[in-house]
């Protein structure tokens, strides 16, 4: 159930980032939203995360701990069934994008269903970019997204999205990843149900220190595979 009260939640998948959180909460300096915090690793996550909900009294912060993995996708979806806004997103921990950012995205949800950060449109400021390789990595996902799926998205995979959430409600029970292949799922429903969502151009700068292993990568594609063919395909 929607709170009207609250403009807008944003989930904060944090796997292992007790290094990390506090500087992402240090470059937020107002929000007028839940930030929803989804903790599955096996460090000091969720302690760095009270302990900041704590001392920050200006923002409203709420921690989900689990004590086991989630997967990427698995955190993001808890935290959309927690989310009480009527707008919701999610974006990463590492703090490539800023908090600016995802208010501007929200902008756009008076237009559309929803709306994704892309760093591969015109308009886009990269400030520190990914190595080449990683690049080049991406630009064959994205490819290989584009067949399977048929979705005309630049960048599935940016870590910025933000949605109206009874957009959100048809299709979170559809959902069948948990993993880093979550987005491109997401994506798909979305648009197989018939909802709006625009790609909006990003300020984002790469931090380094990527939670996706080459393991993740294999694992990913089985995973594109195993929606697109499997017997839980629509």
């Amino acid at each position: 159930m929607t709170n009207p009260g609250i403009p807008c939640s944003l989930i904060i998948p944090a796997y292992n980032e007790e290094n990390r959180i506090q500087l992402l909460f240090d470059e937020i300096t107002a929000f007028d939203g839940e930030l929803i915090v989804v903790c599955d690793g096996t460090d000091h996550t969720a302690d760095c995360v009270r302990q900041i909900a704590a001392r920050r009294q200006d923002l409203l912060i709420s921690c989900l701990e689990y004590d086991h993995r989630l997967g990427k996708g698995g955190g993001v979806i808890e935290g959309l069934k927690a989310a009480r806004a009527p707008l919701v997103g999610y974006f990463d921990a590492d703090g490539s994008t800023g908090i600016s950012e995802m208010k501007r995205l929200f902008s756009h949800l008076s237009s559309s269903d929803g709306a994704i950060g892309s760093r591969w449109v015109p308009g886009s400021t990269l400030r520190v970019r990914q190595g080449i390789l990683r690049r080049l990595e991406s630009r064959a996902f994205n490819l290989l997204i584009r067949l399977l799926f048929g979705l005309t998205y630049n960048d599935t995979q940016c870590g910025a999205k933000v949605f109206k959430k009874p957009a959100i409600d048809t299709v979170l029970p559809l959902m069948t990843s948990r993993g880093f292949e979550f987005d491109v799922e997401l994506l798909w429903r979305l648009q197989r149900a018939g909802y709006t969502l625009a790609e909006v151009p990003i300020v984002w700068q790469n931090k380094g220190d990527s939670r996706v292993q080459k393991r993740d990568m294999i694992r990913m594609l089985m995973g594109l595979f195993a929606i697109r063919f499997g017997p839980g395909k629509i």
